[in-house]
């Protein structure tokens, strides 16, 4: 049995599709969040940089170039904002220390050296030359800006992965300005709790969304199990309407198609029921009759047509009555009920074994299943000189009646379930038959919850294999 990944059933497809969609939409609107506030950041300390950088070229510019010099000098000898030596390790501050985990970081690209440098340009006006690289290695001494928007411990965390920018700025009669700014390499920080936020959002809405599937569901459940005792219990029961109004809709349909059908199946039953018993006056008058005739030969002949008419009057009631006998399930021990067949067909004269125990009885209806049982065990003592019955416990218990006779060609195998189909076109009782039987005992195997098909045993004769789940 292949298994596939995707849910087979109505409940969990709408709730994987539904939890998909949301684990989904959570992602994108992540992925958008950092993205915004990436931006942000990114703006922000864009517009703080060139700010500074105006700020100090400005002031470095009205001095002597001696003084200036010696200013940028000092400032280029600073420690870089990034460079926190002394830091014990585990402190809040260092790069393994407890708050740096407080942040979780996606790797965002921006086209980060075009707007710093327009950034700068627009700040100190068009007579300054702005040029913005990558700084090499070994770096040249710069003037270092501080990086806004981040703590120390986070600028320590990331001291050796940060990507660092030289911005030259050259006035148009002066000596050009070396100025560095550090770029956090991961984007915007996102604090873990945003997606501990999301994933307590997630868990509520997959509660939720199981909840609404299961509503929608169950009553499609119910709807099922419903259509499936159509034809089994004589009374199922009325479905209940609930659920949305589709759905209510659907169960007020069933309900509706079920009881037509009883009431179609009842009316059919009475008129059969009265039928036979119209005609079992005339039968009992004619009988009468017949009992007067001097000819024996002709009261013998009369006598059969009388008891093949009575058996198809029977037969045909028992059939279209179906499982409308009103006889409860009640447990039933297999063996002893096939035992007693045995026994009946043993004493008239017949050949029939059993092979074969259940464990544990079955709930059935005993009545009907030794109807049905007779029907089977007849035909192959009738047909194939005698009944081997095999029975197999389980789920699904198996009762298997073979025969030795000439069996059934493959094409009428389906076709002798037909009521008053016959293979034998004679209509002698003793060959013949009414050809109602093997549809009897199929409907009383439905009923239960089973099925009963024939086969051509590759040894010969024909097999009817019954089979009862012990669940219905």
């Amino acid at each position: 049995m292949r298994l596939s990944p995707w849910p087979q059933s109505l409940f969990g497809r709408l709730l994987a599709a539904s939890v998909a969609a949301v684990l989904l939409a959570h992602t994108a609107g992540l992925f958008l969040i950092a993205q915004e506030r990436e931006r942000f950041v990114l703006q922000g300390s864009v517009r703080e940089w060139a700010r500074r950088i105006a700020e100090t070229t400005l002031v470095l510019q009205p001095l002597a170039p001696a003084e200036r010099a010696a200013a940028v000098a000092r400032l280029s000898a600073a420690p870089e904002p990034l460079h926190m030596p002394h830091m014990p390790a585990g402190a809040p501050g260092h790069p393994g220390g407890a708050r740096e985990r407080g942040f979780v970081h996606l790797p965002l690209l921006s086209d980060f050296e075009r707007t710093l440098k327009d950034q700068v340009r627009s700040a100190l006006g068009p007579a300054y030359a702005v040029e913005v690289s990558a700084t090499p290695e070994p770096a040249p001494p710069a003037i270092a800006v501080p990086v806004p928007f981040f703590e120390a411990h986070e600028l320590a965390a990331h001291q050796g992965s940060a990507r660092r920018y030289d911005v030259s700025v050259r006035p148009a009669d002066g000596e050009a300005l070396l100025f560095r700014v550090t770029r956090m390499p991961e984007g915007a920080p996102l604090p873990r709790h945003l997606f501990a936020n999301l994933a307590l959002l997630v868990l509520i809405l997959v509660i939720v969304l199981y909840v609404a599937a299961r509503n929608i569901t169950r009553p499609l459940s119910e709807l099922a199990r419903a259509a499936h005792s159509v034809g089994r219990d004589a009374r199922p029961a009325q479905l209940e309407e609930r659920g949305a109004r589709e759905l209510r809709e659907a169960a007020r349909a069933f309900n509706t198609m079920q009881d037509r059908l009883r009431r179609y199946l009842d009316s059919r039953t009475r008129v059969l029921a009265a039928m036979s018993h119209d005609l079992k006056t005339p039968l009992t008058r004619l009988r009468l009759q017949v009992e007067t005739l001097d000819n024996p030969p002709m009261q013998e002949r009369i006598g059969r047509e009388l008891d093949e008419m009575e058996a198809m009057v029977r037969e045909a009631l028992s059939l279209f009555r179906g499982s409308e006998d009103g006889e409860p399930p009640v447990p039933v021990d297999l063996n002893a009920l096939l035992g007693k067949v045995r026994e009946e067909f043993t004493g008239m004269g017949q050949q029939v074994t059993v092979a074969g125990r259940t464990v544990q009885p079955l709930t059935a209806k005993p009545q009907a299943l030794k109807r049905c049982l007779t029907n089977l065990v007849a035909n192959a003592a009738k047909f194939g000189a005698r009944a081997d019955i095999v029975v197999e416990d389980g789920p699904v218990i198996a009762i298997r009646v073979r025969d030795r006779g000439p069996g059934i060609p493959a094409q009428e195998l389906e076709r002798v379930f037909e009521p008053f189909y016959r293979l034998e076109s004679s209509r002698n009782r003793d060959s013949g038959g009414t050809g109602l039987g093997l549809s009897i005992a199929r409907d009383i195997a439905q009923a239960h919850g089973g099925s009963l098909t024939l086969s051509n045993p590759p040894g010969g004769g024909l097999e009817a294999a019954l089979l009862l789940p012990r669940q219905r």
